[in-house]
């Protein structure tokens, strides 16, 4: 199975690398105002993966704050609640 996971990693890999290969052409991105970027098209298609990828991870950063909150309130909360039973003799056994 380990060999197998390698060889699918290898041919993902080889893949990518053949496509950027065969897609270095330059292009033409314009933006605003006249300002333009030039550049290959793997440069390109890897730049907007690479924005898109931190958008979507900024994105979730608010939930995930949010959560992580839920969660310390609920252990403080399960911590106290056992530190009350252990002081009134309730073990739990």
């Amino acid at each position: 199975m380990k060999y197998l996971m390698w060889l699918l990693k290898a041919a993902i890999f080889f893949t990518l690398f053949a496509f950027a290969l065969n897609n270095q052409q330059d292009v033409t991105v314009n933006f605003f105002f006249g300002t333009f970027w030039r550049a290959p098209l793997v440069l390109v298609v890897l730049a907007a993966f690479a924005i898109g990828l931190a958008i979507g991870a900024l994105g979730m950063v608010p939930r995930w704050w949010k959560q992580r909150m839920a969660a310390r309130r609920a252990e403080q909360g399960g911590a106290a609640s056992s530190d009350e039973a252990i002081r009134a003799g309730h073990h739990g056994l």
